[in-house]
């Protein structure tokens, strides 16, 4: 086999190797020959896309339902059409990307859904070969937090009541407070409720930060919730009125809202609920948006050299490129959707 090795790495820019809108990726683009062997072409592509799959059975049938997504898609003519001959040995492709600096969802993977941003690599050999080499790198992408949101870091309210008929009577009021919709990972959300108990039952006052996972596809939508964090407080007796608060602190390492794709969303839910024996729990749900932890200061950010070259393993008189970088058109901007998503796995985030 001509081609040995045909790979593509790049640099890290911070000591958590995450990326973020607007930055650059530095890497190489490594190919191994074992002689002398042409090239039609050589490729640098960046890209950002979305995609979802799950099946369902209906009876003795089963269905699938799959869609895709994407946000950005550029690329970088390393080596033109015109057929070079490489010699023998270890040639190094530099190359120099920068992330668009445009809203787009932060990479995230499961069972039935993921977005990923990835850097590849395509080597065409002769026409008459035709043969292509493929190559490719993912790297973990974090949006920037959008504070465009409606009511991200506005006060939050809602109320409900319910009416106690069966082993009890009287009604069961509640309003519940907090004092903003948009959280960091390790903040404290902050939340008062107000109970009204002018029933014969006792209460318990009981909360849930969970998570929702939503994927969709065909004109339907496959739902996933979790439970991230319980707590509760002391009872509230019969004929009693009560103003509690408490407070919950949002995981340090929970990832953060998915709220810009038409595909996917990741959100996340506080529900209030008060626990009343042998009947239907009055309950509130107030939306959280889990915004990044931090931005991600960079390093090693100006673009890489935009000569290409090799590193010599054999032959001196190996030939070598100076064609400067040449990104095609990038896509008409990525704009929000107003759609929404979920899903679960238990330990992932503690209690």
């Amino acid at each position: 086999m001509t081609i040995t090795n045909f790979s593509i790495d790049y640099e890290s820019i911070n000591s958590q190797n995450i990326f973020t809108n607007g930055d650059t990726i530095n890497g190489r683009i490594i190919v191994e020959v074992s002689k002398e062997t042409s090239i039609q072409s050589l490729t640098f592509i960046g890209k950002g896309s979305a995609r979802v799959r799950w099946h369902e059975r209906h009876g003795k049938h089963d269905r699938f339902y799959w869609s895709n997504e994407e946000y950005y898609e550029i690329k970088q003519h390393i080596l033109k059409a015109d057929t070079e001959f490489i010699a023998k040995g270890r040639h190094v492709f530099p190359f120099s990307f920068m992330v668009p600096n445009r809203k787009m969802p932060s990479s995230f993977k499961s069972t039935i859904g993921r977005i990923v941003h990835k850097v590849k690599a395509e080597l065409k050999q002769s026409m008459k070969l035709k043969l292509t080499k493929k190559a490719k790198a993912h790297f973990t992408f974090v949006s920037k937090a959008d504070m465009d949101i409606p009511g991200l870091m506005e006060p939050q309210h809602d109320c409900t009541d319910k009416k106690i008929s069966v082993f009890g009577s009287g009604t069961i009021a509640m309003d519940a407070y907090t004092k903003k919709m948009g959280y960091k990972p390790g903040e404290d959300l902050q939340v008062k409720v107000e109970i009204h108990n002018h029933a014969s039952r006792d209460l318990k006052p009981k909360f849930v930060l969970y998570e929702k996972q939503s994927f969709f596809a065909q004109g339907r939508r496959r739902l996933h919730t979790q439970d991230i964090v319980k707590d509760k407080l002391d009872t509230v007796d019969a004929r009693s009125k009560e103003t509690v608060e408490k407070r919950i602190r949002i995981p340090t390492n929970l990832p953060p809202s998915i709220l810009n794709s038409a595909i996917i969303k990741l959100e996340y839910r506080l529900k209030i609920f008060l626990d009343v024996k042998y009947a239907i729990d009055p309950k509130i749900k107030l939306p959280i948006v889990v915004l990044p932890a931090f931005e991600f200061p960079a390093r090693n950010q100006p673009p890489g050299p935009v000569v290409y070259g090799f590193e010599d393993f054999g032959n001196k008189k190996q030939q070598s490129w100076s064609e400067a970088t040449q990104p095609m058109d990038l896509p008409p901007p990525y704009e929000a959707h107003d759609v929404y998503p979920s899903f679960s796995r238990s330990e992932k985030y503690g209690s």
